[in-house]
């Protein structure tokens, strides 16, 4: 088969690697319908997770069908579609016990193209797959469902519920991508008074009006005001970190308020400075945090009733053979308006996303 494989920092191809084949009891094998890119990936390829060994095929995010199943799965068979979790659980060890699947001891927790060969390919091994992929309703389309995989539970999970969204708060959602637009929407279920929305680029920003956000503001313009005079200069109840450079969380600790939270979601490739001098007196409360995709299967039940805007964040789809081209226009979401990129479903017309003066 084909496979999006890593071979190092800036590095990468599509290309032959061996077939998956079923190596322990509770594997199943996926035919890959729908895979999507996530921000994570371009992380690896800039080489800001060393682990990811040359060689690993990418991706953590799939839809699609089981075509073979090890002797001890018993929740799917072969022929059932199925959504492929970002995180694999074993079920045994200590954090699974507790739901926390993304600390699994077990060999579980964020392997698919981290630690093992992931889901940017025709097929994929799935581990610990009774915990680990999720039968699909029929009324769920692949380009929505995909989603599921990784955005939206980590903008729900790591954003919204570890940053305590409350109604009546201000929430500001520091970067607007996929993750962020997804914690603007999820952000809603809690009744805020307002969200608002910051990132560099006009699209995205506009795309964050879409999706909810009350206010946007550019980064480069000093959000900092905007904040202060939306909340009579007492600052944001939880800030959510959706883009993983020291800058942007530098810039969520200077506008929370005193009592606030601020939820890390992003992926940090450098270290980024914690002003102690300025918050050991706010009694400000920073979490961090992998996704556990405890909340797939709600997510799932809304999103099949139609509760979760999952269509508007998909920009451009692409057949599974054009994974490079899908990889270049990911990456320069600046010029090409991209947010999410589904590869390998059936094609149509995708309405472009232009920049806007905001």
């Amino acid at each position: 088969m084909k496979g999006y494989v890593f071979h190092g920092p800036g590095q990468s191809a599509w290309e032959e690697v061996p077939d998956p084949e079923i190596r322990e009891p509770g594997d199943v094998i996926v035919r890959v319908d729908a895979v999507t890119i996530c921000g994570t990936d371009l992380h690896i390829l800039k080489g800001d997770v060393p682990e990811v060994r040359p060689g690993t095929v990418l991706g953590h995010e799939a839809v699609g069908e089981v075509v073979e199943t090890g002797a001890d799965v018993r929740t799917v068979r072969p022929g059932d579609r199925v959504l492929v979790s970002c995180v694999t659980a074993c079920g045994r060890c200590r954090f699974c016990r507790e739901g926390v699947y993304g600390q699994c001891r077990g060999g579980g927790g964020w392997i698919l193209g981290h630690l093992v060969d992931g889901t940017q390919a025709e097929y994929v091994r799935v581990p610990f797959a009774d915990l680990s992929v999720y039968p699909l309703p029929g009324a769920l389309a692949d380009e929505d469902a995909v989603l599921l995989a990784d955005i939206f539970p980590t903008a729900y999970e790591v954003g919204v519920l570890n940053g305590r969204v409350r109604p009546g708060d201000t929430v500001v959602v520091v970067g607007a991508g996929p993750v962020g637009l997804a914690a603007i929407a999820t952000a809603q279920l809690f009744g805020p008074e307002r969200v608002v929305a910051v990132d560099l680029a006009a699209s995205r920003l506009q795309a964050a009006k879409e999706f909810g956000a009350d206010a946007v503001a550019d980064a480069s313009e000093g959000p900092e005001q905007l904040v202060e005079d939306l909340t009579g200069e007492l600052g944001a109840d939880v800030v959510i970190e959706a883009v993983g450079l020291p800058e942007t969380f530098e810039l969520c600790t200077r506008v929370v308020r005193p009592g606030g939270h601020v939820a890390n979601v992003g992926v940090h490739g450098a270290p980024a400075t914690l002003h102690l001098e300025d918050l050991w007196i706010k009694d400000v409360t920073i979490t961090t945090g992998l996704v556990d995709t405890h909340s797939t299967p709600t997510l799932l039940r809304m999103a099949a009733a139609g509760r979760l805007p999952t269509r508007g964040l998909v920009s451009h789809t692409f057949p599974l053979d054009q994974m490079q081209e899908a990889y270049d226009v990911f990456a320069g979401a600046a010029e090409t308006g991209a947010l999410k990129v589904v590869l390998g479903v059936p094609q149509h017309e995708v309405v472009p996303v232009h920049p806007t003066a905001v």
